[in-house]
């Protein structure tokens, strides 16, 4: 019995931390779904997506390589270049640095060439 009343007694004392426990992540899933669906947010990430992707391609031509070289040498398919290049989709973040290695670089200097273009659009 004492048992009983003991873990009882721990549940009631940590009932308050669960409430916010439960309480923070419903905040986060609320966060997430706003910026997953907020229309400025979004054109923001497109506009992101579209400088990254120039920069991308300047950067390659700049270095006088073809797309087919980049994929080979970074190990993903021509096609992988080529989205990431049309915006339609991003290289992860591992790829990112070798992307940046391979123009001669660094991946800050790739990033804020995308960040410079968002801010010459503006």
């Amino acid at each position: 019995m004492e048992i009983i009343v003991g873990t009882l007694a721990t549940l009631v004392m940590l009932a308050p931390y669960f409430l916010i426990l439960i309480f923070i992540l419903l905040g986060i899933k609320v966060m997430i779904r706003y910026l997953k669906t907020n229309p400025i947010i979004r054109e923001e990430r497109k506009v992101m997506q579209r400088s990254l992707a120039e920069s991308l391609k300047e950067n390659r031509i700049k270095n006088n390589m073809t797309q087919e070289f980049v994929a080979e040498t970074i190990g993903v398919s021509r096609q992988a270049v080529s989205k990431w290049e049309s915006g339609k989709s991003d290289p992860s973040t591992s790829n990112l640095y070798v992307i940046a290695k391979l123009y001669k670089i660094s991946a800050e200097e790739l990033l804020n060439n995308a960040i410079d273009n968002i801010e010459v659009k503006k």
